[in-house]
């Protein structure tokens, strides 16, 4: 998610990288384009022209063709139409090999709306087309692949940024994000485009890794390039962020990281001169900002633990068949995975008001707990979905009672959509992307229903997936291109077509009451 505290001229806004006579899509998802569905929502049509589309997939559009046979409802075949495709259509904005190999793909991949490439959010993107997946030949396959070796590149030269200016082969000049930092370890503006220190960036690398393995079984492309160097980075980088703000004998302990940039917004910048709020030794990894680039209350963000705990384990399996690998690297990682995993479930698992064991959001360790969720991913909400836990558990059921209800702060319920918000907004601005986590999340036909109509309804017409909606008003909305929740929902409809088939056999449609 990219922050709302950068400033970028709107002459650097980006829609797509081929012809002039090729709307750019800032301005394109900007308008209900025909032909419009036929049911009553009417959703507007908002794929590109072939020619106009960043990469072209046949996979892709064997997709869509197969689920058109498979979904019932007119719009939500449209919204899935539009969205599962939208980042391979609007963000691939550049592909390419490394200047210094020409065996090694590079894809660089923009959030949509910024010419940057944020970690986290390209990880996102790109995550939902596993579910194509199926060998390292397929069309895909490379995006994956020239994705996983970017970010792994990135994280190598600055491991405690967020997100990244084009790499020097594309040509493409860096954008000037307007903002003043002072960031401890100093980084290339060349390179990087904001340096906000999020643990999830770690876990979406290793996640997209994971996936891509898992798809193909290509186990010869993590032994060719960097993607060995780029996890000792990232082991580097957490175990520096693990240290505590004092020593055993009460010394302050001068942190690896620290942020300071002038803003409107106190989520924008780091307290404490930069520092944070201070932190025990507890095992888990700092993480001073969250998923959504807004700066935590306290600095053990338990999601973006889960998330590295679960994938640092499951890349540690490529790890040790790479014969090319440093012995004992696999067992670095299983150890710092089983050492995050067992801190989490000794400070980060604490009493709801109403008595009951839940996961906080954020802890310190010095029982400072923040008990909140946030839509962004990963969140409390997400646990089953990263693979950390099983849905039925109880510490999670219990969790997830909390996170769908008023107890939680940033709970958004009205009419027209119920689903987690998030402090990047405002409240009652619900995330789409909440209520799509929520039926990934469940296997309660009724609930998923409700979440799939709810989302259904908040496009407001242009058939996408919008950032956050106002829960009493569908037509306020922010974010029109977002495809990090495009994909997710597409991921959404493609993995009910396995598990709740039936479902989509369902009509989505309103129901009006005509009144004499």
């Amino acid at each position: 998610m990219r922050s709302r505290n950068v400033l970028v001229p709107a002459s650097l806004l980006v829609g797509h990288a081929f012809g002039s006579s090729c709307p750019g899509y800032s301005s394109y998802s900007q308008s209900r384009n025909p032909p419009l569905s036929t049911g009553a929502y009417k959703l507007a049509s908002q794929r590109p022209a072939p020619e106009c589309r960043t990469f072209n997939s046949t996979l892709i559009e064997d997709a869509i063709n197969r689920m058109k046979e498979d979904v019932y409802d007119v719009d939500l075949f449209r919204l899935f139409e539009n969205t599962f495709p939208n980042t391979l259509d609007t963000a691939i904005k550049w592909m390419g090999v490394a200047a210094n190999n020409t065996d090694e793909e590079l894809a660089f991949v923009i959030t949509g709306d910024i010419n940057a490439m944020w970690i986290r959010d390209s990880a996102n993107q790109i995550a939902p087309y596993k579910t194509i997946l199926n060998s390292k030949s397929d069309d895909i396959a490379s995006v994956f692949r020239g994705v996983i070796n970017l970010q792994g590149r990135y994280l190598i030269i600055s491991p405690y940024c967020n997100a990244f200016q084009p790499p020097p082969e594309s040509n493409m000049s860096p954008v000037q994000n307007g903002g003043t930092y002072a960031v401890t370890p100093s980084y290339d503006r060349s390179i990087v485009f904001t340096c906000n220190f999020e643990l999830d960036d770690f876990g979406g690398f290793l996640q997209l890794s994971h996936d891509y393995y898992e798809a193909t079984g290509d186990l010869d492309f993590f032994g060719k390039f960097q993607w060995i160097s780029a996890v000792q980075s990232i082991l580097s980088a957490s175990e520096a962020m693990r240290k505590p703000t004092y020593g055993p004998d009460g010394e302050w302990l001068r942190p690896v990281y620290t942020f300071q940039s002038q803003t409107m917004s106190a989520s924008g910048t780091l307290g404490n001169n930069g520092m944070g709020s201070p932190v025990n030794d507890t095992g888990m990894v700092r993480s001073p900002f969250r998923p959504s680039d807004d700066s935590a209350l306290f600095d053990f963000q338990v999601p973006a633990n889960m998330m590295l705990s679960r994938y640092l384990e499951s890349t540690s399996k490529i790890m040790e068949q790479l014969p090319n690998a440093p012995k004992g690297l696999a067992g670095e990682m299983q150890a710092m995975a089983s050492e995050i995993r067992e801190a989490i479930t000794h400070w980060g698992i604490v009493k709801a008001p109403g008595g009951k064991e839940i996961f906080a959001y954020e802890v310190d360790g010095f029982g400072g707990q923040n008990l909140m969720d946030d839509a962004n991913i990963p969140s409390l909400l997400s646990a089953p979905f990263l693979g950390y836990v099983e849905k039925n558990d109880t510490i999670y059921q219990n969790t997830r009672a909390f996170v769908l209800s008023r107890n939680n702060p940033w709970w958004c319920a009205g009419p027209y959509i119920n689903a987690v918000g998030s402090p990047h907004i405002r409240p009652g601005a619900a995330w789409p992307m909440a209520a799509i986590m929520r039926a990934m999340t469940s296997d309660d036909d009724v609930e998923i229903i409700t979440a799939i109509k709810e989302v259904l309804r908040s496009t407001d017409g242009y058939g996408l997936i919008h950032e956050s909606v106002d829960s009493f008003d569908t037509s306020n909305w922010t974010r029109q291109w977002f495809t990090w929740a495009n994909g997710l929902f597409g991921q959404m409809i493609m993995d009910l077509a396995e598990r709740r088939p039936h479902i989509l056999k369902e009509s989505f449609q309103p129901f009006f009451i005509e009144k004499d």
